[in-house]
C-alpha cells in the first residue's frame, strides 16, 4: 500500500510545501476542503471538496486516514482521530502530534476555549506563522515520508 498525504486544507498555510515534497517523493496528495480551492494540475494532486457541514472535511480525513497516511492539520481533535486511525500527523509548523502529546494538547485547547469564553476582550491566538515554521514543516514532512516509505 502506498503512502498518501491528506491535507486539512481550508486554513493550511503550507499547501505549496506539501506539493513540493510530494512531487519529490512521488506521493499522492488529497487536498480536502469545504470549498473549491485552487490546486496544481498534476496527477499526484487530488482536490476533495466535501459538504459545508460541520466537520465534514475532518470526518472525510479521519475516515481516509490509516497507517500509510500523513495528515497535515492544525486541528487538535482531527489530529486525535487521525492518530487513532494509525496515521502520522503533522501540524503546519512541523510539530508532530503523537499519542503522548495529544492528550495534553486537547486539555490545553479546552482550557483556552474556557478562557476565551470568559473574557470580553479576548486572548491572542497563536503566534504568526514564520519562515522557521515553514522550514521546520518541510523537514518534518520529508522525514515522515522517508520513514513511512521505508516501512511500506
Amino acid at each position: 500500500m502506498s503512502v498518501t498525504i491528506l491535507v486539512d486544507a481550508d486554513a493550511c498555510p503550507v499547501k505549496d510545501e506539501v506539493y513540493r515534497v510530494a512531487w519529490r517523493h512521488a506521493v499522492p496528495v488529497k487536498i480536502v476542503s469545504n470549498s473549491r480551492l485552487r490546486v496544481p494540475d498534476h496527477p499526484l494532486i487530488e482536490r476533495v471538496v466535501v459538504s459545508d457541514g460541520f466537520d465534514a472535511a475532518d470526518d472525510w480525513i479521519a475516515e481516509a486516514a490509516n497507517a500509510h497516511s500523513i495528515v497535515v492539520t492544525a486541528d487538535i481533535l482531527l489530529a486525535d482521530r487521525a492518530l487513532k486511525a494509525g496515521a502520522v500527523v503533522l501540524a503546519p509548523t512541523g510539530k508532530p502530534f503523537t499519542a503522548a502529546s495529544i492528550g495534553p494538547a486537547i486539555a490545553t485547547r479546552a482550557i483556552m476555549a474556557d478562557l476565551r469564553a470568559g473574557m470580553s476582550d479576548g486572548i491572542g491566538g497563536p503566534p504568526p506563522f514564520s519562515k522557521a515554521d515553514r522550514s521546520q514543516f518541510l523537514q518534518a514532512l520529508d522525514a515522515a515520508l522517508v520513514r513511512l516509505k521505508r516501512e511500506a
